[in-house]
């Protein structure tokens, strides 16, 4: 019968764990990667204002998506320029959903940092649903989806005195057909710049 001492099996105990650790640490290491190769240098007026400058591209998980080659900036005029992230300002849900897509956080987290960085900025975010569904339902569905985006800005620095919430529900749609294409283009969050 083969005996094992107690102070050996807290030694290889923690030989594992230092070893183990080791391998994450080496395995992160090789992970880090410089700046982005699109980042640019705004110069003396955005660093003076915390604003930033760069682009999004380098990421293969924005490949193909409206953010693939969007500038990134948080100057005050950011919000006017097309070629920005911040000038995508509507978020679109699945069907009886309030969940925000993996691309649509990203949005939303620009759109955050944005507010927290122009703190006289605000927004007001609109709900909306498809025609699908009784009134109060909709009603409370386009709240709950407007209440999703304000909790990511908030998370982002925003402050809630900077944010509003109008849940229109499926007064205001985006298109009138009565297919999925229409419907899924009225299911969504409006970000309302004032």
């Amino acid at each position: 019968m083969m005996s094992f001492d107690l102070n050996q099996m807290g030694a290889a105990r923690k030989l594992l764990v230092v070893i183990a650790f080791t391998a994450l640490i080496t395995g992160c290491a090789k992970g880090t990667k410089p700046d982005a190769e699109g980042a640019v240098d705004e110069g003396a007026a955005g660093a003076e204002s915390g604003a930033t400058v760069g682009t999004i591209g380098g990421d293969a998980s924005f490949a193909g998506t409206a953010l693939e080659g969007k500038v990134i900036s948080y100057e005050k005029e950011a919000i006017n320029d097309p070629n920005n992230v911040l000038s995508i300002k509507t978020i679109y849900f699945g069907f009886d959903s309030s969940e925000i897509s993996e691309t649509d956080v990203e949005v939303i987290k620009h759109h955050g940092k944005y507010l927290s960085l122009n703190s006289d900025a605000s927004m007001r975010l609109e709900g909306h649903t498809d025609e699908r569904g009784a009134r109060e339902y909709n009603v409370a569905l386009a709240d709950r989806r407007a209440q999703a985006v304000k909790k990511l800005l908030l998370y982002q620095g925003a402050s809630a005195s900077q944010i509003t919430i109008i849940s229109y529900g499926e007064e205001k749609p985006a298109a009138f057909g009565h297919d999925e294409e229409s419907w899924s283009l009225n299911r969504r969050a409006e970000l309302v710049y004032e």
